[in-house]
């Protein structure tokens, strides 16, 4: 047998103790501390780790993980972490993603389940938010950041098409008129990055002060536009968000489709926190508009609880799509006509070519909910941030900064009576929250809102109830007089 081989009786007692290793780590997670930080002698053994000329025994490989990894985790699968948009990881996508791992199926192309999988999930993701999926493309990525840049490539590329060049083939180097993004200044740091990526450039990319709500403004986006173009610019792209990650906020989407669709713009919906939010019935009202999107950003490994890594774009213009980014090597030819059971192979829709089986786990996770799930899961954390939101307004040292729109919470530690001073107020609630993830009865990070510094949580976990928002509340206000006396 090989170095790497090992013998199905061997598979099955590993496998045993990964399973058992994995029950551990689930089991009673609760009574455990949220945060555990690296000690110093672990990181320091971790970053000399040596790389030894003789292989370890798959024995000592696991004795390594239990001891030295798997103490200090993240801590985004404790029900008391509410920092960041990071939900825990379902169990059944634990299990699956092994079985992913164990086919290594690409994602693709080639003759395998699992490309007809993938567009079995797409759909079900499309179809839970709404989104039209007659021509629409999905493509399962490593998380937003790739579905947002995959979504403005397609953008720029119908935009070029319009204009009567071939921007793969020439570029950005012409004298071509300059190409302008516009986008929320609440918007995720994605967006800069992908115009940046795109040969769009910063000086191209239009952030339009939010409103009093954490929107971006249609009227104001309808001036900015008018004002490019009077400028010489070509205005071809718009990023609304659905949720975006400080506040929860979501743009106005049907007014914002209005301009869009007058000025003949790209409309692209970055939903991969909040999209989901659309199936609470007392939050569905706000996202009108969002089956008017070109192309929305998904990400199943937050408010789903997929484990990571899995994002998803869903274009409207497959064929568009194709144009943007297909290149068939040789070594790669799906040369079979593609028909309804037979569908192009996915390297031709997007950037990646080989790509992680994600659907599997994807799958069971949705299979698990079923819809009646989703919708009780997402209205549940909703209602448990409103929950939050009332008892912060009830206590008379603390203060929310933000309207609670789905499931993030922004709020801060005032004394009653004290003045609205940044100076004092803002590195106060930078101690609570070191203090709050130090004690390890939470985790909450601070954000910047207006200038103004603020505790954000954002209830995620499958498991949370009203006592999590309790101890939430009590934590913070007990360190927030502490550290104020």
């Amino acid at each position: 047998m090989s170095d790497l081989g090992l013998s199905r009786a061997e598979v099955e007692r590993l496998g045993r103790r990964v399973v058992t290793m994995v029950a551990n780590q689930l089991d009673g997670i609760r009574e455990r501390p949220v945060n555990r930080p690296v000690p110093q002698d672990v990181r320091r053994r971790l970053l000399a780790l040596p790389f030894g000329e003789d292989g370890l025994a798959p024995d000592q490989i696991l004795d390594f993980i239990a001891e030295t990894i798997m103490p200090w985790p993240m801590g985004s699968g404790h029900p008391r972490f509410v920092a960041w948009v990071n939900s825990p990881p379902a169990p059944i996508g634990i299990l699956t993603d092994a079985l992913a791992s164990t086919l290594n199926s690409a994602g693709d192309g080639a003759e395998h389940a699992g490309r007809f999988l993938l567009k079995a999930v797409t759909r079900w993701l499309a179809e839970l938010i709404g989104y039209p999926t007659d021509t629409t493309m999905g493509l399962l990525v490593s998380g937003g950041s790739l579905a947002n840049l995959t979504a403005i490539a397609v953008a720029r590329q119908r935009a070029a098409e319009r204009d009567g060049w071939d921007i793969r083939v020439e570029g950005f180097q012409g004298s071509r008129p300059a190409y302008v993004v516009y986008a929320s200044d609440e918007a995720h740091s994605c967006v800069r990055k992908s115009v940046e990526l795109l040969g769009i450039g910063t000086a191209n990319l239009r952030l339009i002060p939010s409103d009093a709500e954490f929107r971006m403004p249609p009227t104001a986006l309808a001036v900015a536009i008018a004002a490019d173009r009077a400028a010489g610019r070509r205005p071809f792209c718009v990023v609304a968000t659905a949720g975006t990650v400080n506040t929860g906020a979501i743009d106005p989407l049907d007014a914002i489709a209005d301009v869009a669709e007058r000025e003949g713009l790209w409309l692209h919906v970055d939903g991969a926190y909040g999209a989901f939010g659309c199936v609470d019935p007392a939050a569905a009202p706000r996202y009108a508009g969002l089956a008017r999107a070109d192309s929305v950003a998904l990400d199943p490994h937050k408010w789903l609880s997929v484990p990571i890594e899995c994002g998803c774009v869903l274009v409207r213009d497959a064929e568009l799509q194709r144009r943007t980014f297909s290149v068939i090597p040789p070594y790669l030819d799906s040369a079979a006509a593609p028909d309804p059971d037979n569908p192009r192979w996915t390297i031709e829709y997007g950037f990646t070519l080989t790509a992680n089986f994600r659907a599997l786990k994807t799958f069971a996770v949705l299979a698990q909910l079923g819809r009646s799930g989703v919708r009780a899961m997402v209205a549940r954390h909703n209602q448990l941030a409103q929950d939050l939101a009332a008892r912060i307004d009830g206590a008379p040292d603390l203060e929310r900064l933000a309207p609670v729109t789905i499931s993030a919470v922004c709020f801060r530690y005032r004394p009653a009576g004290a003045p609205d001073d940044e100076a004092i107020l803002g590195p106060l609630q930078t101690r609570i929250a070191e203090a709050l993830n130090r004690e390890g009865e939470a985790y909450i990070l601070t954000t910047r809102l207006r200038g103004r510094t603020c505790l954000r949580a954002c209830i995620m976990h499958y498991d949370n109830d009203v006592s999590d928002m309790a101890h939430l509340v009590e934590r913070a206000r007990t360190w927030g007089r502490s550290l104020n006396a």
